[in-house]
């Protein structure tokens, strides 16, 4: 009876490891798409995606809080979309410092290459090797998958004052859109035929298009507005 009872409670901590385990590598994987809350039309603003239960810089770097002083950093669909079909992607290294509005990460296509700036300050504490590996995930899954770093923020509060105010997100978004097409009104027909959604390259397509100055005006990474 005492080996049967023994028995019994090694299998059960067996399963409940196993649940325990399994839990944390799902929570892992779809942690940033499950903070987001499901997709409806309001998370849309001028035919790009911007989830309103995240936080936006004006350089379009978006951090989303994954536990006390611990923020995942990503890059907006609008970014990603500008960014379009990038050939490498170099991420900083972990333990590296990053300064919010300083330059962090380098897109690399045809031969050029435009850097984004930090949403927030702090050190990195993990980086996404998916995309380091396969860059074509900024794109893809701009929210999920294609999230860059993690950075531990030990001052919360200062950082969210120099990010885009909840209310000012959509106008901010609709004011990028608008901002792109006055520089070339050909950019508008970069965008896909149903519901306006931009095509995985907003650039390709239109001819004479300079990717790099029009990226790094976007990035805040022209003229020397960022370091």
């Amino acid at each position: 009876m005492t080996v049967i009872l023994v028995l019994s409670t090694f299998l059960a901590f067996v399963v409940m490891d196993w649940v325990l385990n399994r839990g944390k590598v799902l929570h892992t994987v779809g942690e940033t798409q499950a903070a987001l809350g499901p997709v409806s039309s309001a998370d849309f603003v001028a035919g790009f995606h911007t989830p309103g239960h995240i936080s936006y810089h004006p350089g379009h770097g978006w951090m989303a809080r994954e536990r006390q002083n611990v923020v995942r950093v990503g890059a907006t669909e609008f970014a990603a979309a500008l960014a379009g079909k990038l050939e490498r992607v170099e991420l900083p290294k972990r333990g590296q410092w990053l300064r919010q509005g300083q330059r962090f990460l380098t897109l690399f296509r045809s031969g050029e290459s435009v850097e984004m700036v930090s949403p927030v300050e702090g050190e990195v504490v993990e980086v996404n090797a998916a995309v380091a590996e396969r860059p074509g995930l900024l794109r893809q899954d701009p929210y999920g998958a294609g999230w860059l770093v993690s950075v531990n923020v030990p001052d919360e509060e200062s950082v969210t004052r120099n990010l885009i105010p909840k209310s000012l997100v959509a106008e901010w978004m609709r004011d990028a859109a608008e901002r792109l097409y006055a520089r070339q009104p050909e950019f508008a027909g970069a965008f896909a035929a149903d519901g306006g959604r931009p095509t995985d390259d907003l650039l390709a397509e239109i001819p004479g298009a300079n990717w790099r100055q029009t990226a790094q005006e976007f990035f805040l990474t022209d003229g020397g507005r960022a370091k």
